[in-house]
């Protein structure tokens, strides 16, 4: 049993990698009803929101899992995923970031990169949206200052 637990997860888990999100739902799912553990509420809650649209019920699967297992960088990459796909884009960051406390996970730094983090303003006082943050932000760039 525990044999074609992990093998289950397993394949799941590159299926998901892959972009095969119904043929992960199915793996986790039948993983589930051999073992229900952290990592397949996490992965099943990920191909919810992925494959059928239901960001609130696998971020909050996702948040069940990270509850019970806190040092888990995977679990915050999926939550991240799922935030990200609700167009949530700081929480994901956000989310991301703290994964990254947990561990280091070459998949979260990924997500990170195709998100896009913005640098710091050049005047920290200033909004960020002030003309001369941004004007001066965008010389700076240019230049090869920043």
């Amino acid at each position: 049993m525990l044999q074609e637990y992990e093998n289950l997860t397993s394949q799941g888990a590159a299926a998901v990698e892959k972009g095969n999100f119904m043929e992960a739902m199915m793996l986790f799912e039948n993983a589930s009803q051999i073992m229900k553990t952290p990592l397949v509420d996490c992965y099943l809650g990920y191909c919810l929101a992925r494959e059928q649209g239901k960001l609130k019920e696998g971020a909050k699967m996702c948040l069940e899992a990270i509850q019970k297992d806190p040092r888990n960088p995977l679990f915050y990459l999926n939550l991240g995923r799922i935030y990200a796909l609700a167009g949530q884009k700081l929480q994901a960051i956000r989310t991301y970031q703290k994964g990254l406390k947990m561990g280091c996970d070459q998949r979260i730094i990924a997500e990170l990169r195709h998100l896009g983090i913005r640098r710091n303003p050049v005047f920290k006082k200033l909004s960020r949206r002030n003309p001369l943050n941004k004007y001066c932000g965008m010389v700076f760039r240019r230049l090869g200052l920043r």
